[in-house]
């Protein structure tokens, strides 16, 4: 084959826009149904439908939820786990939260429809489901449920009738225990006694502090006493789970590294069962998150790791850990453990993202499905090789990053130059970038464009003490980290100093706007649904992250407003493109359009999309594609090249 040369950023590659939309879909809380195995698949060429999927003992996949149908919850607005295997007779039942009015369905084997099993609420969505467990008496899903009224809402745990006497009857949807703001990880022991669960308050996050509480069940079903016997304002606890009836293990991070502890049911000190400065958890976005679970013989079997991840089987008796050999190094916090058996949703930067199972005795892994259909993924020398490595950062500190270089089998560029970058900053902030394979980084880097994924001080995945650089300083470390990766990249000789460009989402969106506000590195910004007013935010986005400025940016800041983007419009030091849906309840379509009109104002190059029907994140397949093409033209014109194929975006100023 000749190797064109041509300018970067021209490369002609398979990977098209359509490409990130067509048999993409995004998988999550796979589960072990006795021979089957059972996921949650988010379909962009759906609408952004989420099906739940099995496959059968023969192979054969299955739609379980047939269309419209849609298992989503929006608890916390961010969701989680939104269904639950249930038997029935000689089958087993499918118990989703439905996506367009939120109520709990059931739908059993065979049936032609769903049935409610939980009321409809009195004004839309107002009454909201999550993260479901089976009664120890098998007749009722003990779950969390959001009730929004009169402008406020409360979460309790909730008791669910499966016979449908709820559906009519709001009485018969019980509360099992409330007292707290956030309440999650519902978990009856194994004897029906007693309730475990994790809770936490304003201002807290779940990965600031959480408290397991532990309660007896009354004979009507409540509990209405508890006592906590882990956790606290500064400890984050995880997944709690039964070990027998008088003990419970669960992931604290009290150490400063999320390890596993043991811990007596009726309160007492807290055994460590692997201390090791390696995080064994995650932080709480979305309900139902796992990272370990026991097997058949008492060991556990644990995502572990520092950055990237491992699976590996904890011996509690002997305190050694024994890894398996796995070709992926990102886990997802999705692990469901039956038996000697465990499924989980895992990544490489060299293989799609999938469901996995793993048959611990044999240490043998099996594909189930991937997150790209096999016939659209790209031969693989269109694909990035990632290089996982860290790099200076201000005053001596280290950036975790995962580099994306260039890579196209039929371009070359040319040997006087080097290539643009595009930074990639992720949202959360208190969130991390895992090293997958990610289509839309192959639609730049397949086109000469190379990306850097920065996991900047505030990133999970590297102990709390990294995680906690950003208090106080949010718009600060996150903009330096950032900065400072992407100046280490030119100075190694990797990129194009004068055309790095910068993108986010969500609070990514937020550094990326910051950064282009305070810095000359950049010269060109892509903010993603980005908050632009912070204390504008703080007074009108959703309930679970109403308070998370608090610590991100501290009560003096929040005040003034000093940091907040919109309030240094004037001094943009490059063009923006801003992407936004119409219906965000994170990030308020507001926040993009008062930045634009700012933007305007100073007569600074920009351009402003709105999604009309996208939430926070963009599900529907036209929207994906029209966002990817509309910033690759972007950055074609501010940094001077031409892609070809794609369609030219008009700005403003």
């Amino acid at each position: 084959m000749n190797v064109k040369v041509a300018p970067y950023g021209e490369w002609t590659s398979p990977i098209s826009a359509r490409t990130l939309v067509t048999g993409v879909r995004t998988l999550s809380y796979p589960t072990l149904v006795g021979d089957e195995v059972w996921w949650a698949e988010d379909r962009p060429d759906e609408a952004g439908r989420t099906a739940v999927v099995a496959r059968r003992a023969d192979g054969t996949l299955v739609d379980l939820l047939p269309a419209p149908w849609s298992a989503r919850t929006r608890v916390h607005e961010y969701g989680g786990r939104s269904f639950l295997p249930v038997p029935v007779g000689t089958g087993v039942a499918l118990v989703f939260a439905n996506a367009a009015d939120q109520r709990l369905y059931r739908l059993d084997p065979g049936a032609g429809a769903p049935v409610p099993l939980t009321p409809p609420p009195e004004s839309p969505r107002a009454l909201r489901y999550a993260d479901p467990v089976l009664s120890p008496d098998g007749t009722r899903v003990w779950c969390v449920r959001e009730r929004h009224v009169d402008g406020d809402l409360d979460r309790h745990l909730v008791s669910v009738p499966l016979a449908g006497s709820g559906a009519a009857d709001p009485d018969r949807v019980r509360e099992i225990v409330g007292g707290s703001r956030f309440l999650a990880h519902p978990r009856p022991s194994p004897d029906g006694t007693r309730l475990a669960w994790l809770a936490w308050d304003h201002p807290n996050m779940p990965w600031d502090g959480t408290q397991l509480r532990v309660g007896r069940l009354a004979p009507d079903g409540t509990v209405p006493e508890w006592s906590t016997v882990l956790g606290g304002p500064s400890e984050s606890v995880f997944q709690p789970e039964w070990d027998g009836d008088d003990h419970l293990v669960a992931v604290s991070d009290r150490s400063g590294w999320w390890n596993l502890y043991r811990v007596p049911a009726a309160g007492g000190d807290p055994t460590p069962l692997y201390p090791a400065a390696e995080e064994f958890g995650a932080p709480l976005w979305r309900l139902g998150a796992t990272t370990w679970g026991r097997l058949g013989d008492g060991r556990l079997l644990c995502v572990h790791g520092t950055g990237t991840q491992r699976l590996g089987v904890l011996d509690p008796a002997t305190g050694t850990m024994d890894d398996l050999d796995l070709p992926y190094q990102t886990l997802f916090p999705n692990l469901h453990v039956a038996g000697s058996r465990a499924v989980l949703v895992a990544g490489s930067p060299r293989l799609p993202t999938a469901v996995v199972t793993v048959d611990v005795p044999t240490r043998r892994h099996e594909v189930v499905r991937t997150a790209v259909d096999p016939q659209v993924l790209p031969d693989p020398e269109w694909l990035p090789v990632a290089e996982s490595t860290s790099l200076p950062g201000p005053d001596g500190r280290e950036v975790h990053v995962h580099i994306y270089p260039p890579r196209n089998p039929e371009y070359t560029g040319p040997p006087d130059a080097r290539p643009p970058y595009v930074v990639f900053v992720h949202g959360g902030p208190t969130s991390n970038s895992p090293a997958v394979l990610d289509l839309a980084k192959a639609y730049f880097t397949s086109r000469g464009i190379g990306v850097l994924d920065v996991n900047y001080g505030g990133s999970t995945g590297y102990g709390r003490e990294y995680r906690e650089r950003l208090a106080g300083r949010w718009g600060v470390v996150d903009v330096e980290d950032a900065a400072a990766a992407a100046r280490a990249l030119v100075a190694r000789g990797d990129a194009d100093g004068a055309r790095l460009a910068i993108r986010g989402g969500s609070a990514g969106g937020w550094t990326t706007l910051c950064a282009v506000t305070s810095t000359d590195t950049f010269a060109a910004g892509t903010s993603l649904f980005g908050v632009t007013d912070a204390r504008r935010l703080a007074e009108i986005t959703h309930d679970f992250e109403s308070r998370y400025l608090d610590k991100l940016l501290g009560a003096d800041v929040l005040a003034n407003d000093t940091r907040s983007p919109l309030h240094r419009a004037d001094q943009t030091r490059c063009p923006v493109l801003l992407l936004q849906g119409s219906d965000d309840p994170v990030v308020p379509p507001e926040q993009a359009e008062q930045f634009r009109s700012a933007l305007v104002a100073h007569g600074i190059r920009h351009a402003l999309i709105v999604f009309e029907g996208e939430q926070h994140g963009f599900r529907k397949a036209d929207s994906i594609v029209a966002a990817a093409e509309a910033e690759l033209s972007f950055y074609g014109q501010v940094m001077g090249f031409h892609p070809p194929g794609v369609p030219v975006l008009e700005l403003t100023g």
